[in-house]
């Protein structure tokens, strides 16, 4: 074994990997960007060098940089982790003629199943089932527009190198096909340095089920049994779990089968994932992910394994220690990815910092972190903040687990897709396994948050009432006090508070030590039990409820009954200046790249009609017309970089 190892990736994946490296007594390198000087990876390895700018072709992936540091530091070894140059041949060939050890397969295993284009053809000649399409070297417009025409629609258009779902679009008809071939074109090009597209037959929905595999260099293959990753937003994963359920026993040992040979066909060593897409107890080959997967933690969580210990003992030539036979899944394990994005408004990026951050600590559940309480999340990057696995004797258990996991996640300072997916696992195809590619677009209204309830604007109300009565360090002045105080009247207080689009207007009276509230027609007699900072119970006439809250300034979030709420004071004089000021303004809520601006200054332009569009934590955003009228003025070009809150473009309304 080596004894100090470069992790060349950042977030969750480098943290994850030091984790394992220290236990095994390597001495960690990690690196980082301008944008992650401060980052967790950087604080938890034993050493870490600056290798560039926040874009990642100036950082995570100039491979000259790369190599420098693991040169300047003294290392043996390098782990990619996942993503960036994880499956990149020419960084594994540097590796080797620099003569350190890359912790992946041999750079011939890359090429062939590192492009969708190559490794599906490999398949083909091997036996292994394929869907129809065209992975050409062709690449022209006219050409991938003449296949896509003879393949029909609907199908769907995927970079050949890179993975993570990224850039991958479907097209529904011929007068679609042109914007996503460039913009999938663009995300490769930006994420993999590699622009070359493929086409595939679209299966409207399928099941997405892949099988760990697990090779070294003394000839022994094997597998680590399957998962179900179905669950997924703009073709990314969000839920995953080890076994795949509802398959039947022959199909899986197929599957199994064949992905041992996939992995035998190309070469392989190390660790990996065939992927196939299932459908009526039949499944195709869809591409080798050659690298560690984001959901790893489910196959160790049933196997008892640790993927990345295996990554590194086979990268250094060791056999593997066990047989097919000793590998036993037990259990049913789930994991979750929380992302930095609003569910709401199409999962939208989102950045920021981590003001308030509680990982859930309860039996069953692992956490897998990249950021801590009060770090930044660039713009820069992929959204994934972290992931929680359960595992349960049954995946009943193990559903349960994870859904009161993330009723135990605290998170503040950025959009997280927290709610929305609890709300997923709450929905009774869930709970039956009734899972396809296609389930976030089926279960769409089954999974948008619920409005607020008047109990919870009066729970909202009187402990703002309380914090603003009984601040929580010193002891203020009486002009400090904002208690309503009115000489021989009662102490009331008129409120407007807002959550999400509803406004409601709340009337308190303090009557010590309860509250008299009123919002609209809800009355209720409450009363506020703090029990330390952020915590505390809020007494009715007959029930009480625990409750934790967090507040910044005006804004109040509230954990109660496995939900999170957030409510804000509304000033009125403030909503004025700000509607005024920015009128006929459009902005962007993620600093990102300008990729394409479709209108100049003086066009007309429709409500909805696209204007322009921005890339931000690797996916592409449209700015439309919100409503018809004549474009003023363009304040950004194509390529230029926006702020975050940046004014794109001014709008005349008709």
């Amino acid at each position: 074994m080596f004894r100090a190892l470069l992790i060349a990736n950042r977030g969750e994946i480098a943290c994850r990997i030091i984790r394992t490296a220290r236990r095994l007594g390597l001495r960690t390198v990690a690196v980082y960007s301008d944008a992650d000087a401060t980052a967790l990876h950087v604080r938890e390895a034993d050493e870490a060098l600056r290798i560039g700018g926040a874009a990642p072709r100036d950082s995570y992936l100039s491979i000259p940089a790369l190599i420098s540091a693991a040169r300047k530091t003294g290392v043996e070894a390098i782990h990619p982790g996942y993503g960036f140059l994880s499956e990149n041949a020419e960084f594994a060939a540097a590796c080797a003629e620099s003569g350190l050890v890359f912790v992946g397969p041999p750079v011939a295993a890359l090429k062939a199943m590192g492009s969708k284009s190559l490794a599906k053809e490999t398949m083909r000649r091997a036996g292994i089932p394929v869907l129809p399409g065209y992975e050409g070297q062709d690449q022209s417009i006219e050409t991938l527009t003449q296949q896509a025409q003879t393949l029909g629609f609907p199908l769907i258009v995927k970079p050949s190198g890179g993975g993570g779902g990224k850039g991958m679009a479907i097209v529904s008809d011929a007068a679609s096909l042109g914007a996503a071939l460039a913009s999938a074109r663009r995300l490769a090009l930006s994420a993999f340095g590699d622009g070359t597209l493929l086409l595939e037959r679209y299966l409207p929905a399928p099941r997405h089920v892949e099988v760990q595999v697990l090779a070294d260099r003394h000839g022994t293959v094997l597998h680590l049994f399957d998962r179900d990753c179905s669950v997924q937003r703009r073709h990314q994963k969000l839920i995953e779990e080890a076994p795949a359920p509802g398959i039947p026993d022959a199909i899986r040992a197929q599957l199994h089968e064949a992905a041992i040979g996939v992995a035998r066909a190309a070469g392989y060593v190390n660790a990996g994932t065939v992927e196939f897409l299932y459908s009526d107890e039949a499944f195709w080959f869809m591409e080798m992910n050659t690298r560690l997967q984001v959901e790893h933690p489910v196959t160790e969580a049933i196997t008892r394994l640790d993927l990345v210990e295996c990554q590194l003992r086979i990268a250094a030539g060791e056999p593997i220690p066990f047989r097919q036979s000793d590998v036993v899944a037990r259990g049913h394990a789930i994991e979750v990815r929380l992302c930095a994005e609003d569910p709401e408004h199409e999962f939208a990026p989102s950045s920021g910092v981590l003001q308030y951050l509680k990982w859930p600590s309860l039996p069953g559940l692992r956490v897998d972190a990249g950021f801590a309480e009060g770090d930044r999340v660039p713009p820069d990057y992929d959204s994934l903040l972290a992931k929680i696995i359960a595992h349960g004797a049954t995946r009943e258990l193990a559903v349960e687990r994870l859904s009161a996991g993330l009723a135990h996640t605290r998170l503040v300072g950025l959009d997280c897709n927290v709610g929305w997916l609890a709300r997923a696992l709450a929905t009774e195809s869930f709970h039956r396994a009734e899972l396809s590619t296609r389930f976030i677009e089926s279960h769409a209204a089954e999974m948008v948050a619920g409005t607020v309830t008047p109990d919870i604007v009066a729970i909202a109300a009187v402990i703002m009432a309380e914090l603003n009565l009984r601040p929580a360090f010193g002891r203020p002045s009486p002009w400090e006090i904002a208690d309503a105080f009115r000489p021989n009247l009662p102490r009331r207080r008129e409120e407007r508070l807002r959550c999400g689009e509803q406004e409601f207007h709340v009337s308190l009276e303090e009557t010590d030590p309860d509250w008299q509230v009123q919002v609209g027609d809800y009355r209720a007699t409450l009363a506020w039990k703090g029990q330390g900072v952020g915590r505390g119970y809020v007494a009715f006439a007959d029930s009480t409820r625990p409750v934790d809250y967090w507040r910044d300034s005006d804004t109040l979030h509230l954990w109660t009954s496995g939900r999170h709420w957030r409510l804000s004071r509304v000033d009125e004089r403030r909503e004025r200046e700000a509607s005024v000021a920015h009128a006929g303004e459009l902005t962007t809520r993620l600093p990102g790249t300008v990729v394409s601006v479709a209108v100049s200054v003086g066009d007309r332009v429709g409500a909805g009609q696209v204007l322009m569009t921005v890339e931000a934590m690797k996916m592409e955003h449209a700015i439309a017309a919100p409503y018809a009228g004549r474009v003023r003025s363009l304040r950004y070009a194509a390529g230029e970089r926006v702020p975050e809150g940046a004014v794109l473009i001014e709008l005349d309304g008709d």
